[in-house]
């Protein structure tokens, strides 16, 4: 579809697709298994909700706190910051989009793996800012080296994810501070979104390195992906760039609701380390049981495993995992069309999903013979 009205931009685009969110019930009635967006398996923080219930009130009548100071003292407090090193926007997608706009846009190109979030090109096009894709290794693992050598032609800035996605696979801190103090003269973005899975953030470099920026979600390991909440870390005068195009943009990016709830999250510290254990140990034992199965699975710092099958193709498993009710993610894209990538769900959610491959490897076996 195409309209007259349309501007030139619009026409150009290829917007980002997210992962199916199902309505309804499979057709035989019983519950799908939900494994491809990954979302917590376990809600959120009872005292999340009850943080929420207490704001449900007249006080809706007016607008929230355009600073949203009290959480950012808060998550300044967890990560031993300042409030001036901390920005908070509607979901880490819109934090990142103020990013690309604040500290991407130059006339040089910015450098990210060509297998990692599909946002980021899809942002490049919406701002017109060029990129450089860098292949990941023959292990669809970040070669440091790439964005870590001075040699290398000029570049307007650095962005990944750590974990990468849809891999999974991770870098360590050493590894990432050497990135940054190879490009001191470039912002070096590090999506963290999945970092509270196995790895240790890159939090720790910045009041040591006035180029490195770290955001993340409350999606993933704080089950709040209903409330969009991401945030932003680094220097005061990187966060004021990002201030400086949310108040160009939208002074109210967080209501009333999503204040209260962050805040309480990063608050119950004890529920946040109780879900996320269950998750690791529920992703090895989902790891070792595809192992088992034949799979070959990239390690994983994520709360999703990335695995693929020597003998059957992704699509093919993706369809039949379908077929039985169970959902999870296929990448129709180069070097990776034979993997799926699979939420970590409750290890009842995982055991439905191993009996479910069984039934289509059966099946498919069944079909070769």
């Amino acid at each position: 579809m195409s309209s007259p009205f349309w501007s030139r931009l619009v026409g150009g685009l290829t917007p980002y697709v997210p992962g199916e969110q199902p309505k309804g019930a499979r057709p035989d009635g019983q519950r799908l298994i939900k494994l491809n967006t990954n979302e917590n398996p376990y809600g959120p923080s009872p005292k999340v909700i009850k943080a929420i219930e207490s704001v449900l009130n007249e006080s809706l009548r007016l607008y929230p706190d355009p600073t949203a100071q009290a959480l950012r003292e808060t998550i300044a407090d967890y990560y031993r910051l300042t409030p001036d090193q901390v920005f908070v926007g509607n979901g880490s997608d819109e934090v990142l989009a103020f990013v690309f706009q604040a500290l991407l846009a130059h006339e040089k190109p910015i450098l990210f793996p060509d297998i990692s979030y599909s946002f980021y090109p899809v942002y490049c096009t919406l701002y017109g800012i060029d990129y450089r894709l860098v292949p990941l290794d023959e292990d669809l693992a970040i070669r440091v080296a790439d964005y870590a050598q001075t040699e290398q032609p000029s570049i307007g800035g650095i962005i990944f994810p750590n974990p990468n996605a849809p891999t999974g696979r991770l870098l360590s801190l050493a590894q990432i501070e050497q990135i940054v103090a190879g490009q001191p003269g470039v912002v070096v973005v590090i999506d963290e979104a999945y970092i509270d899975f196995g790895g240790e953030s890159a939090v720790a470099l910045i009041d040591r390195y006035p180029n490195v920026l770290v955001t993340q979600s409350l999606s993933k390991s704080r089950s709040l992906a209903g409330l969009r909440v991401g945030l932003a870390l680094g220097q005061p005068a990187l966060i004021e760039a990002l201030v400086r195009v949310k108040d160009s943009f939208n002074s109210y990016p967080l209501d009333r609701l999503a204040l209260a709830g962050a805040k309480a999250a990063f608050e119950d510290e004890a529920y946040f380390a109780q879900t996320r254990a269950r998750i690791i140990d529920a992703r090895e034992a989902l790891t070792k049981a595809l192992v088992s199965r034949g799979f070959t699975v990239l390690p994983s710092g994520a709360n999703f495993v990335f695995a693929r099958h020597p003998k059957l193709g992704g699509e093919q498993l993706y369809l039949g995992l379908r077929q039985q009710g169970v959902m999870v993610r296929h990448f129709n894209k180069p070097r990776i069309a034979e993997f799926l990538r699979i939420t970590v769900g409750t290890p009842e959610e995982n055991q439905c999903l191993l009996a479910a491959l069984d039934v289509v490897m059966s099946t498919a076996m069944d079909m070769s013979n």
